[in-house]
């Protein structure tokens, strides 16, 4: 698919509606349309700063006329990066560079439920890629749960409000959107019980979900099949053996199998599963063909390590896909969350969904 086909994201395969495709319309209430869509007339903005999720310019991904039964909400990966050192370590959500990252990315990871849902994806402010690398995960956590988490918040509770219309829903992140998932499970869905229970599940992909994070929201429970319902999905995926610490994991993580959606340690040969995706090293986008569809390829086994809290992958070459970096090295594949598995994630999500829809009656009549 040429990139002048891309309106906004145009994630492969089925097109998405998007937010600058949006029609204007005559606003209402707080700036957002008559119909609950956020409008491109109203201002980006809110009095003290914050973003305004009533205008279209702080969505990534947002349909006009959502055709399916279920949603995804969904927070993408960490994509913001200073131009200067003097930058902000928090970027502002109009950031150039952050937005077309995180549409390159939506392709590689939220485009694997574009069959299954109609996907909500907003912006928003980010913690820098570098500066975090430099951190703890103790100070990472703690900066994401200020400002990245606040207008995560804000961009779901007007999701709820405004856009979702009493559908069940999934969320689902990478990285630094996974943790901003982690903080919307453990705040607002133990506030907002009524909401909780139309949550299909949460994909909390390239993040650490522990045994602590756990015991401390006793209302959460972790996946343990492969179509059990209001759970939660993690796993960080790695090469057997690592040179380094994997900065992106932390100790007492808890993960499931991709291709057999089991707890156990026993391995998932690559010809099990359904297949992953390539990436393109140059974009950082899917990979497709002719007909703008991302290309099957079935190289990638898993096998649960509980010591180590992740998903190890056998099959891939560390050295080939290792970006050459201190920060994400040879045997990370934190890149390669979605990518490896993500035909795998698409029917897994396919069947929750229709695990969901069955067990309250309702026909998808997609």
């Amino acid at each position: 698919m040429s990139q002048s086909m891309r309106i906004g994201v145009m994630p492969v395969g089925v097109a998405v509606f998007v937010a600058v495709v949006l029609l204007a319309s005559t606003t209402a209430g707080c700036g957002g349309s008559s119909s609950g869509l956020p409008s491109v007339s109203a201002p980006a903005a809110m009095a003290d700063g914050s973003p305004n999720y009533a205008s279209s310019s702080n969505w990534l991904s947002i349909p006009q006329m959502p055709a399916k039964t279920v949603d995804v909400f969904y927070l993408s990966d960490t994509t913001y990066a200073k131009a200067t050192p003097s930058s902000s370590d928090i970027g502002p959500i109009d950031d150039a560079k952050m937005q077309r990252g995180a549409k390159a990315k939506f392709t590689t990871t939220a485009a694997a439920f574009e069959t299954v849902a109609n996907i909500y994806a907003p912006f928003n402010r980010q913690l820098d890629s570098d500066y975090k690398s430099t951190l703890p995960i103790s100070q990472q956590l703690a900066l994401e749960a200020g400002v990245p988490t606040s207008d995560a918040l804000s961009a779901f509770d007007y999701y709820v409000k405004h856009l979702n219309q009493g559908r069940p829903f999934i969320l689902a992140g990478h990285s630094q959107g996974s943790d901003l998932i982690a903080n919307i499970l453990s705040g607002y869905m133990k506030q907002h019980p009524d909401v909780y229970k139309r949550m299909v599940a949460a994909y909390v992909i390239g993040f650490s979900i522990t045994g602590d994070y756990l015991a401390q929201n006793p209302h959460l429970k972790f996946a343990t099949g492969p179509d059990d319902l209001g759970v939660i999905i993690s796993y960080n995926t790695e090469a057997p053996v690592m040179k380094v610490t994997n900065p992106v994991t932390m100790p007492g993580g808890v993960a499931i199998n991709p291709i057999t959606w089991g707890t156990s340690e026993a391995l998932a040969l690559a010809v099990q599963g359904l297949g992953g995706i390539d990436v393109d090293p140059q974009t950082d986008m899917a990979v497709v063909d002719a007909s703008g569809n991302p290309v099957v390829h079935r190289y990638a086994d898993a096998q649960v390590n509980k010591q180590r809290g992740v998903v190890i992958c056998s099959t891939a070459d560390a050295n080939a896909l290792a970006p050459g970096n201190p920060a994400i090295a040879a045997g990370i594949y934190h890149a390669f969350d979605y990518p490896f598995y993500f035909f795998d994630l698409r029917a897994n999500a396919e069947k929750r969904v229709a695990k969901y829809l069955q067990k309250e009656g309702v026909s998808d009549d997609k």
